[in-house]
């Protein structure tokens, strides 16, 4: 994988998108830090393409409050169940 700066996006873009092309993905930094990741789009797979990022960036949210949940420490059956009685209660 082939990493530019926002420098050479806007200096030297055709270069980049014969990468792109080449190698189907490209990643571009902003101060040294990774901040994009333009991908190839094989034709007529936009909105195939487009699903399966959502899907991905879904899930590495997911993990991402799993293990916050996990750092906290998790409720026990117990706990729950008298968070749900509260609940009812309060209705």
């Amino acid at each position: 994988m082939d990493f530019y700066t926002v420098r050479d996006l806007r200096n030297t873009p055709k270069s980049i998108w014969e990468n792109l092309e080449a190698d189907g993905q490209v990643v571009i930094t902003n101060n040294g830090k990774p901040a994009a990741l333009m991908i190839n789009i094989a034709d007529g797979s936009f909105e195939e393409t487009v699903k399966a990022v959502r899907q991905a960036k879904a899930m590495i949210a997911f993990n991402a409050m799993r293990a916050r949940a996990a750092s906290a420490g998790f409720m026990t059956d117990a706990e729950i169940e008298a968070e749900i009685n509260a609940a009812r209660l309060g209705e």
